[in-house]
């Protein structure tokens, strides 16, 4: 569970376990799988389908994505876990159900860590104050990540013996206490774009930690994090670039102010002759999110692409559109803007307009739809070639 990376972390962990042998089923916000069939579409995170995959007598192994929405309605399908993934806790949701606050919401998902059996571990993000706080409270197990080698809280976990999986020197590293094992060095990770998607590290990190504590080799992880490529069939909307023979087009899920600052950080070392954006408010955000966005947005882009289609959730979209307009001015930064409310029809506007050498990012919601147009366009480039 967490805010961001859930999706990315259970596809990679299931890849692990599937490369150890074992016939492997689980549960992510685009549908429920066994092995790599998919047996239902949809978001599939609650624990209904957590059930689904437990009761299915041909799995023997179960990885569980599992959201907020799950839990408050009904739990998590099972009573206990042999080990438990919190990526972080961040501002998403927040003014629903009753959770107003990052403290509400790591209530939340702290049941799924909450559930690790007494001999199981919690995996934990050493770089979230939440997490931490988590910790305090567990009476299994914990080990930990984090991106950063010399931050006092990793120093510190290092010198109480714990083991904590890092990004150091360019390598996915496991330390035990003064201990390294280097598993495998980041730019031989596809899922981390070259070493230049951080918020991807930080989840091929848990994912490495979580098999090396269920027990498979390293050397097993290491080949397993070099097999799993980010695209549309095995990564749908997380990351997803598609080269044209002039510009990129690059798709991601990101809907909330940390996802667009992973986003940011990857472009700030993608070379462009320009940035186009295309994004979109949804509605149960609260205003300052929504703003947050825009904002992060207008720093990013040199043209954004307004759309609106799905997800209005009670607002309109007037209202939500104002607020996006009220982010990007907030930057101070010359940026210019068009709303054409239509995903698919703003994606094949920016793909038909673009210069040689742009860079188009859509940043969107409503996933397949994005993935099933550019692959067309793309398909067609090449036959044409």
């Amino acid at each position: 569970t967490g805010t961001n990376g859930k999706t990315t972390t259970t596809r990679l962990i299931a890849h692990i376990v599937k490369n150890n042998g074992y016939k492997v089923g689980f549960t992510t916000s685009d549908g429920i799988y066994v092995q790599n069939h998919m047996m239902e579409k949809g978001d599939t995170t609650g624990p209904i389908s957590a059930e689904y995959i437990l009761k299915d007598p041909t799995v023997e192994f179960a990885v569980l994505e599992t959201a907020r929405g799950g839990i408050l309605r009904s739990g998590l399908g099972f009573s206990q876990c042999d080990i438990g993934v919190v990526t972080n806790i961040q501002e998403d949701h927040l003014g629903i159900n009753d959770i107003d606050t990052l403290d509400d919401l790591a209530r939340v998902k702290a049941t799924v860590v909450r559930s690790v059996k007494k001999d199981g571990w919690a995996i934990l993000n050493a770089e979230d104050e939440y997490c931490m706080k988590i910790a305090k409270e567990l009476s299994c197990n914990i080990a930990y990540f984090s991106l950063d080698e010399d931050a006092p809280v990793v120093k510190q976990l290092a010198k109480e013996g714990k083991i904590v999986a890092v990004y150091e020197n360019g390598f996915i590293t496991i330390k035990k206490g003064e201990w390294k094992i280097r598993v495998e060095r980041a730019t031989h990770v596809p899922l981390t774009l070259g070493g230049k998607a951080k918020f991807m590290i930080s989840n091929v990190l848990a994912a490495t930690l979580a098999g090396y504590l269920y027990g498979f080799k390293t050397e097993d992880i290491s080949l397993s994090l070099q097999t799993f490529i980010p695209s549309a069939a095995q990564t749908p909307g997380r990351m997803n670039i598609f080269e044209f023979k002039k510009f990129k087009v690059l798709i991601d899920f990101a809907h909330n102010p940390s996802g667009y600052r992973g986003v940011e950080d990857y472009l700030n070392s993608v070379e462009a002759t320009k940035k186009i954006g295309i994004i979109a408010g949804v509605g149960d955000r609260r205003d300052e999110d929504i703003r947050e966005c825009a904002l992060i947005a207008a720093r990013m882009f040199d043209h954004i692409i307004i759309r609106q289609e799905k997800h209005l959730r009670g607002r309109t979209e007037e209202e939500i559109n104002a607020l996006i307009l009220q982010g990007i001015a907030e930057s101070g930064k010359n940026v210019t803007h068009e709303v054409i409310p239509k995903e698919v029809e703003a994606l094949k506007h920016a793909m038909n307009s673009a210069e040689d050498g742009s860079f188009i990012t859509a940043l969107s919601d409503v996933i397949t739809n994005a993935i099933e147009v550019v692959q067309e366009y793309l398909d067609k480039e090449n036959e044409e070639a």
